[in-house]
Parts: C-alpha cells; sequence; structure tokens
C-alpha cells in the first residue's frame, strides 16, 4: 500500500492493479470512496486497460490470428506492477509487456499511471507509450467506485448526479447474459441533467452513454449538496454502475467501450478503439475533486 496526503485529503493506492483504494478526509472522518465489500462487490477503483468491459467470447483478432482476453484487460489485480517514480504529491506506477501479456495482447507497451494530490484533487493520469515496431490498438478508462451514501442519517435515494450541461441521450443496453452492448436504447435524459440513485436503478447493469455533451458530473446529497466532482474532458464515452444492492456509485470515464452483440471482433475496427504509432507516448486524465465543506 502506498500513501499521499496533504493538508485536505490522504489517497491510498494498492500495489496489485495500482487500485485506489482511499481517499479521506484528513480534518475528519469522511471516507469517500467505497469499501470493497466482498460480499458485494470486492474492488475500488479497477485500471481498465487494453480493452472496456467484455469482448465477444472474451476474445478478438488481429491480423487474423485469435488472442483471448477477459472483461477489462489484465491492469486490475496484475502483481507485476511496479512503482515507477514517488515525488511529495505523486506516484507513478508502470506496466510493461510480459510473457504473460503477449499470450493475450501482440504488443510491446510501456503502461503508467500517475495519482497526483493536488489540494482538494486527484489527478489520474493515463500514459500508454507504444514500444513495437507496429501500430498499436488499445482503449482505456477509469472505475472509482464512490461511497453513497458520504453520512450515516442519509439514504442512498437521497442522492443524485448532476452533469454539468442539459442533456438529450440515451442509455445503450447491456445484454446481461454475455455483457455486451445491445442494439437497444432507453431514454435518460429529456432535457434534463440530473439522475436519481436508487438501488433498482442498475438491475439492468450499466448506464453507458456514448454522446454525452457533459465532461463533468457531481455527485450530490439532497441533504448536504455536492459531495464530488468527476472531470472527464478527455474521455468521450461515460458509464455509471453499482451492484444493485451496494452503497456506492462507480462514475466511470471510457475511451472505448464494450464489443456490441453483432461485433466483427476485429480489433483495429472496434468502436472506440485508440491507436498508436511505433514510438508515440498517448496520455488521458481525469480529476476527483472533493468538495471542501466535507473537508473541514
Amino acid at each position: 500500500m502506498y500513501t499521499l496526503e496533504n493538508t485536505k485529503l490522504k489517497i491510498a493506492i494498492k500495489k496489485i492493479g495500482a487500485e485506489l483504494c482511499q481517499i479521506s478526509s484528513i480534518k475528519n472522518i469522511n471516507e469517500f470512496m467505497w469499501d470493497a465489500n466482498p460480499a458485494i462487490w470486492a474492488n475500488h477503483a479497477p485500471i481498465l486497460f487494453p480493452i472496456i468491459g467484455a469482448l465477444k467470447q472474451d476474445s478478438y483478432y488481429f491480423e487474423n490470428k485469435k488472442y483471448s482476453l477477459g472483461k477489462h484487460g489484465f491492469i486490475r489485480n496484475n502483481e507485476d506492477i511496479i512503482l515507477h517514480e514517488q515525488t511529495q504529491n505523486s506516484l507513478t506506477f508502470k506496466l510493461s509487456e510480459n510473457e504473460n501479456t503477449l499470450k493475450s495482447y501482440p504488443f510491446k507497451f510501456e503502461f503508467y499511471i500517475t495519482y497526483k494530490l493536488i489540494d482538494n484533487v486527484i489527478e489520474v493520469v493515463h500514459t500508454v507509450k507504444n514500444c513495437d515496431i507496429q501500430t498499436m490498438y488499445f482503449s482505456l478508462g477509469g472505475h472509482p467506485a464512490f461511497k453513497c451514501p458520504l453520512y450515516s442519517d442519509e439514504n442512498y435515494e437521497d442522492y443524485f448526479l448532476e452533469f454539468e450541461h442539459v442533456e438529450n441521450s440515451v442509455r445503450h443496453l447491456i445484454n446481461m447474459e454475455i455483457g455486451l452492448i445491445s442494439s437497444s436504447t432507453n431514454p435518460v435524459f429529456n432535457h434534463s441533467n440530473k439522475i436519481s440513485l436508487t438501488h433498482d436503478l442498475f438491475n439492468e447493469d450499466a448506464l453507458v452513454f456514448k454522446d454525452l455533451k457533459s465532461r463533468k458530473v457531481t455527485l450530490k446529497s439532497g441533504t448536504y449538496g455536492a459531495i464530488l466532482s468527476l472531470h472527464f474532458k478527455e474521455f468521450p464515452y461515460f458509464g455509471i454502475w453499482a451492484k444493485p444492492n451496494g452503497n456506492y456509485v462507480c462514475l466511470e470515464p471510457w475511451l472505448g467501450v464494450a464489443d456490441p452483440e453483432n461485433t466483427n471482433q476485429d480489433l483495429k475496427t472496434k468502436e472506440g478503439i485508440l491507436s498508436l504509432k511505433p514510438k508515440e507516448t498517448f496520455a488521458a486524465t481525469y480529476r476527483i475533486e472533493i468538495h471542501n465543506n466535507h473537508l473541514v
């Protein structure tokens, strides 16, 4: 376990999976992350790379060769990640290709995840370097789970999500038997910017959005106001999820999306896939802002 702290926040990151597992107030007892109760969902904030969600039959094709890769890729729960660099306000972790990754992903790469603690904000910086002689294809994203409700005198249903812009958008439904995006959609926003949180909201799995105008979402309490905001300027896809009986909500900025049911399984043409030429580097950052009135 590695930690960073300043006068407002303390954060902790697990070595396994380089997973953010704690965001705590220094001055009070408030803890903003889900506790990873194994009876419900035993994760805090897994990192998604080199895919988001599920592949059809857990496999894809690259240059006519079939590869097997499980849901969300191989960063989460990975024991090969190392601490690469530490400064007074940041921790950077690294994973390079190895025998295990090359079996499921035929690219030489360096993947870095950096956590920076700046005042009341945690910056999460993903950096990918293509160390291969061929173009590399990948997706990446975050899956942080935030405690909800924050205070003991509240209920889950007292909370809602508020997006920065008025939206007219639908959720892309997931075929729950196979984990793939179906052709069906359901309206969520009708010239509005709020989603009320209820446990049955997630009975049909995650809410998957592909066309939000907003790049900021705030978790709000009807009693205590804004708790935290997630800024995801560089991430065009967005997911919202929880186990139906879990007192948390995952706010998930994505560069990529799970396979659709009708996929041809070709990695190069996968929806949302990113390409990176040899020796080039890509970076994308999202930010978690804890509102100051919960830190005093």
